[in-house]
């Protein structure tokens, strides 16, 4: 090996490195024409690293939440908690959170938030179109924490409260699992609550067409005329581009309707530039019905939509945009 280094080194023209090294893995194993082996493996890291990437980066985002779980699990130990929700005692953990997460949106996505003088005063529900993942919401929420001080609770899916240790975070953060009867419980404290009415299936098949996948749904507009608050519409341009699904694979679609797991695969985590709208208001009025209450504030989302997002959704220009100096006008 010692005459291989000086062999590298000698002459009046010494080799390159990458020469040099194939030369020694040459010698070690005693394979001839190493360098055509070495020169099709950096191939094929070339070829696939697109696929690797689009992999790895969603997983980012599941290492960030579980950053966030074990923070919590962390923050509770050293504060010897005896009444473990006391939102007091929490005050410092959610917008050391809140920092985390929002840091992250504006260094990967460049996050911006618009209409925050939209949500009224006191008790409201936030209605949205559910991307592949809700990390627009998570991102709402932690901007409007740290820059009006206001939580706003959210209603998530059954599955993610049987996730391994989320339930502490979960009920830090005022995520309930969704019942009427709590949602309408929540908002009469006066809180807020954001839900997506479209839920898994909307995030799990909708597409760069952003379709919204609402069928008939109407109890969210029951909640909010139980509770007597108003319907907040919101959405976020480029949710769909940041985070895309296989949903469009027949078999996975019929999988999931038996087994109410999200069993699609996504693919993304790229860095495009998201901006969530908040509309105008859709106020309580006590002679209106869940279903007209509905469909009003479809239509209401459906225009923001409309408005802010250029559909097909297409990833290229949605990371362009990340270099735009001008805003787009609210």
């Amino acid at each position: 090996m010692t005459g291989g280094n000086e062999s590298c080194s000698a002459g009046p023209i010494p080799l390159s490195y990458l020469t040099c090294l194939t030369y020694i893995l040459q010698e070690w194993t005693g394979v001839e024409h190493i360098g055509d082996y070495l020169s099709f493996a950096f191939y094929l890291v070339w070829v696939l690293f697109p696929l690797v990437v689009v992999l790895i980066l969603p997983g980012v985002i599941v290492v960030l939440f579980y950053i966030s779980a074990l923070f919590v699990h962390i923050y509770k130990r050293k504060n010897e908690l005896k009444e473990a929700y006391s939102h007091d005692v929490w005050l410092g953990a959610t917008e050391m959170l809140a920092t985390l997460w929002d840091g992250h949106g504006r260094i990967w996505h460049g996050y911006e938030l618009h209409g925050v003088e939209n949500i009224p005063e006191g008790p409201g529900l936030v209605v949205f179109y559910h991307g592949a993942t809700p990390v627009d919401c998570i991102y709402f929420m932690a901007r409007l924490l740290m820059t009006t001080k206001r939580h706003c609770r959210v209603v998530a899916d059954n599955f993610v409260f049987r996730i391994p240790g989320f339930k502490l975070l979960l009920d830090v953060h005022g995520v309930i699992p969704g019942p009427r009867e709590a949602c309408v419980s929540t908002l009469k404290k006066g809180h807020l609550l954001a839900i997506a009415p479209g839920g898994v299936r909307e995030a799990l098949f909708s597409d760069e067409m952003y379709t919204m996948l609402w069928s008939n749904r109407k109890g969210f507009a029951q909640v909010a005329i139980d509770a007597k608050v108003p319907i907040i519409p919101m959405f976020t341009q480029n949710v769909r581009e940041g985070f895309r699904t296989l949903g469009g694979i027949r078999v996975l679609r019929s999988l999931y309707e038996r087994i109410r797991l999200p069993v699609v695969p996504l693919y993304g985590g790229f860095p495009v530039k998201l901006r969530t709208f908040i509309g105008e208001p859709i106020p309580y009025e006590p002679n209106m019905t869940a279903e007209e209450l509905a469909a009003k504030a479809k239509a209401a989302v459906q225009a923001l939509i409309e408005k802010h997002q250029k559909i097909p959704g297409n990833i290229f220009r949605a990371l362009m945009e990340r270099f735009q100096t001008k805003k787009k006008d609210d």
